[in-house]
């Protein structure tokens, strides 16, 4: 009798089409902004002079594109929505010649994957169109229709199959917020193409046909209309041209910066470094200039297919094409002789005093040129004149002190092997209080503070410092009681560009309870109709402004909640600056504080506030060879 065998089934099948597509979809469509870039590239491909973009509910229930190019066939409609189905390739070496925007062959199948998607057609030679209902990859109706030349495309309730996927989506705001970035990006491409925008039945953008400065002036706001410095540059191996900002319209985070090569925009930490260096010395370290550039050259020497989003690139030689974008830069801004208008290392407080704005009188000039200082620089023998002090004299009074921090110090601090050593809130914080008052308080180069601690000194950072108080206040208040609202007398209207106003309208409710009353006045306008008590009457504007550069600098910050985001914006935007001079009672306010915090001892980022320098430590520096 034969052995009985336990039958095995196979355990690898073929996945079914549309759970295929769903995955597929997964690395094209991960949020509403995707399907769109995909969308409003075919439509630019198709040859359209007018591109409408329509959507609801931040493209969660209804993402639609309308041109008027070329259309399709009602072959070519049905085709379209099959997985790798595309016009573009025919052979191995067409995909390293490609100069179109959308040939990834599975965009329409991975949006039919995850999205009910109606579409309306029609060919310059067809009498009729054709209309198609897909759900789910599943072709649901096909039939003639009545249509114009070109192509409509509407993709309803957006992973209405994928639940968990559409869980995943953030809030209106913040999504719609990525669908004005990739509208951007496309309509920056094209500026000979008419864009619209229609969000919630209201039209965000009316971009009308004209040059690629106009278009850049619709697109990020008018303060840069007198602003942009032309870069053109054309060689054999490839072209280069656009806009740069001059250097006062340098902002603190990266805002306005647009690289494209070939037409599509891309992202590039080697180029953007390139474009760094070329404005060395000509605006802050901490501050990047505003760019809109294409480059043009041969598509075989860039690899386009090194991601999924094609945003990130690879070339050939990329050192050639760095050094060509620095320089062109470079050439540009020193051919419009452009040079800073601001003294950067000047406090900008400062440059505001009326004793700088207003006019050097005669009288002015007879009371300097009696001073000891003027005639040191101007008479001989007087370099080393020392005039006897006036107890009055707030100079003199200043020089004594220095004279006693430095002899209350007799022996020298910090160790070569252990120089800077941050300390324990936990340690410090009850005892330090209780001296703070009495201890004397230095400020040095008007951006650091010391101070005596039991056995050497301590040095506070006072930017720093005041962040990390605001950051607890505020945090206390967002949850809290919160922050009282100074109604103003004179609202003042705030115009943003569109893609700023979407994120304002995304913060607004969070920065009313932080003591902040705007209202929306109109498209892309806003009144500030209060503040809170310590924000000056007079800068209101300024101040949205730098909070919404600071929040979309934050918002690259994935693990921060939205509430998380504004309140480090704005702890460090409203925190005192470096180089800002402090009375003696603002310096002890800032420390009786700073020793009052949860944790003092570093910023929300995790800088630290100050460091100690122990006395120990110190004298083995100041020990020679034995």
């Amino acid at each position: 009798m034969a052995a009985k065998v336990d039958f095995v089934p196979d355990k690898i099948t073929l996945l079914p089409d549309n759970i295929a597509n769903q995955i597929a979809a997964g690395e094209v469509i991960q949020r509403p902004a995707s399907a769109v870039k995909e969308l409003l590239e075919n439509a630019v491909d198709a040859g359209a002079t007018e591109i409408k973009l329509i959507i609801a509910d931040a493209g969660k229930s209804l993402i639609q594109v309308i041109d008027n190019g070329s259309g399709m066939s009602g072959t070519d409609a049905r085709m379209s929505f099959e997985r790798h189905a595309t016009s573009k390739i025919k052979t191995i070496e067409d995909l390293f010649h490609i100069r179109t925007m959308g040939f990834r062959g599975e965009a329409l199948a991975s949006i039919a994957a995850v999205a009910q998607v109606e579409l309306k057609t029609k060919t310059a030679e067809d009498e009729t169109g054709v209309y198609i209902e897909v759900e789910n990859s599943m072709v649901k109706k096909q039939e003639p229709v009545a249509a114009p030349m070109g192509t409509s495309i509407a993709m309803k309730n957006l992973f209405f199959n994928v639940p968990a996927r559409r869980n995943f989506l953030k809030s209106n705001n913040a999504e719609m917020r990525h669908i004005v970035d990739e509208f951007t990006r496309v309509a920056m491409s094209f500026p000979e193409i008419l864009f619209t925008l229609t969000a919630n039945n209201q039209q965000l953008f009316h971009l009308e046909t004209g040059s690629l400065k106009q278009r850049i002036v619709q697109l990020l706001g008018n303060n840069y209309n007198a602003k942009l410095v032309t870069v053109k540059e054309d060689t054999d191996y490839m072209n280069i041209y656009g806009f740069v900002g001059k250097p006062e319209t340098a902002k603190k985070t990266r805002g306005d910066q647009y690289f494209f090569v070939n037409n599509r925009f891309i992202k590039s930490a080697y180029l953007n470094h390139a474009v760094m260096n070329a404005y060395q010395e000509m605006i802050p370290t901490d501050s990047f200039p505003m760019y809109v550039l294409f480059i043009d050259l041969d598509p075989t020497v860039v690899d386009v297919n090194v991601h999924p989003t094609k945003q990130e690139i690879k070339f050939e030689d990329e050192k050639i094409i760095y050094a060509f974008v620095q320089a062109a830069i470079k050439h540009a801004l020193a051919q419009f002789s452009v040079t800073p208008t601001l003294d950067f290392d000047l406090d900008a407080s400062i440059q505001q005093l009326s004793s700088v704005q207003q006019p050097f009188t005669q009288e002015n000039r007879s009371a300097a040129a009696a001073g000891s200082i003027f005639k040191g620089f101007t008479q001989k023998n007087q370099a080393h004149f020392i005039e006897k002090s006036d107890r009055s004299d707030p100079i003199a009074i200043g020089l004594k002190h220095w004279k006693d921090f430095y002899e209350s110090r007799e022996s020298g601090v910090v160790s070569q092997d252990s120089t800077l050593t941050s300390i324990d809130p936990i340690q410090i914080s009850d005892s330090r209080l209780k001296t703070i008052e009495d201890a004397e308080l230095t400020q040095l180069l008007n951006t650091y503070i010391t101070i005596s601690s039991s056995n050497g000194f301590l040095l506070i950072h006072q930017q720093a410092a005041h962040e990390r108080v605001l950051y607890e206040q505020l945090k206390a208040a967002s949850k809290d009681k919160p922050v009282a609202t100074q109604r103003s007398m004179f609202p003042v209207t705030l115009e943003l560009a569109p893609a700023d106003a979407a994120v304002l309208e995304e913060i607004m409710i969070d920065l009313q309870q932080l003591g902040y009353s705007i209202e929306p006045f109109g498209k892309n306008s806003f009144v500030i109709q209060g503040t809170p008590a310590d924000v000056g009457p007079g800068n209101e504007k300024h101040i949205i402004d730098i909070l919404l550069e600071q929040y979309k600098h934050f918002s690259n910050e994935v693990k921060f909640s939205k509430r998380e985001k504004l309140v480090r914006s704005l702890a460090r935007q409203q925190s005192i600056k470096s180089g800002v001079r402090l009375t003696e009672k603002e310096m002890r306010r800032l420390v009786m504080d700073l020793f009052a915090c949860e944790q003092s001892n570093v910023t929300p980022d995790g800088n630290p506030t100050y460091l100690e320098f122990k006395q120990e430590q110190l004298e083995k520096m100041f020990r020679g060879p034995l």
